[in-house]
């Protein structure tokens, strides 16, 4: 067991405090440059370096904004009915990522219109970027000693000093960074470095985001405001993954059907 200690500003500069957390944000922007810039290089990708630099930034802008309309739609909307005026208090915290996701998805769309791409196609180029920010975002969390697991006795158990009760936690954010993070990034990047259907990839990511969250949800100490929303063990985490799993797995039957049709 382990009591957690880390200090989650990593720049102090008088009243200026630059977290962790924040600088996470930058990690996963600048990786999905990276690797989209990469990817963008390579024969016939219908990307260019560019385009990649574009889509960044308004990507990041999406999952910025999508996340935080996320958690207070999700997560906190009795709070934004009592002040409207809260939606735009970041620095209290509070992001969603199937918030940020949907952000994500509208630039999608208009990203595409603008250079004549499908929604698709976007979504198989795009998602082998997202999971280094995911994982990104998870080590800020364990950094900043929040969103911590439910109680348990196993040997790397770790006391987070916010949860206010000196009970011995799940790491959970941890699990995320290994899951949703390194897992889903190695699976993605090696299923799309060959030809696969359009819609593929973009299912495997839904699919699989959905079920690592789910499957750490059982772990993860609910959002104490929320608690279990269904059957006094569903979570608002895993109610949210679920159509991620359904929509997911559907995607990839249909495009491995339609591949074999037109083949």
């Amino acid at each position: 067991m382990w009591v957690h200690d880390i200090d989650p500003i990593a720049i102090a500069l008088g009243p200026v405090q630059i977290h962790w957390y924040g600088l996470m944000y930058l990690v996963g922007f600048g990786a999905a440059y990276l690797l989209g810039s990469l990817r963008a290089r390579q024969p016939d990708s219908g990307w260019t370096v560019e385009m990649v630099s574009d889509f960044v930034f308004w990507g990041a802008m999406g999952a910025v904004l999508g996340g935080r309309f996320g958690y207070v739609l999700f997560y906190n909307f009795d709070s934004f009915l009592a002040d409207p005026f809260w939606l735009f208090a970041v620095w209290e915290g509070g992001m969603s990522f199937h918030g940020g996701l949907l952000g994500v998805l509208v630039v999608l769309i208009l990203f595409g219109r603008k250079h004549q791409k499908s929604l698709l196609e976007m979504g198989d180029f795009v998602a082998p970027l997202v999971p280094v920010g995911l994982g990104a975002g998870r080590l800020g969390n364990f950094i900043g000693g929040e969103l911590w697991g439910r109680t348990t006795d196993v040997s790397w158990a770790v006391v987070f000093p916010r949860a206010g009760d000196g009970l011995a936690r799940h790491p959970s954010q941890l699990y995320q960074l290994i899951l949703e993070g390194v897992t889903l990034f190695l699976v993605l990047w090696f299923y799309s470095s060959k030809p696969r259907p359009r819609a593929a990839v973009s299912g495997l990511f839904l699919m699989l985001y959905g079920l690592f969250r789910s499957l750490v949800e059982f772990v993860r100490e609910p959002d104490a405001h929320l608690g279990f929303v269904a059957f006094g063990w569903l979570t608002q985490g895993q109610l949210l993954s679920l159509p991620m799993i359904a929509g997911g797995a559907l995607l990839m039957v249909w495009a491995y059907r339609s591949s074999t049709s037109e083949a």
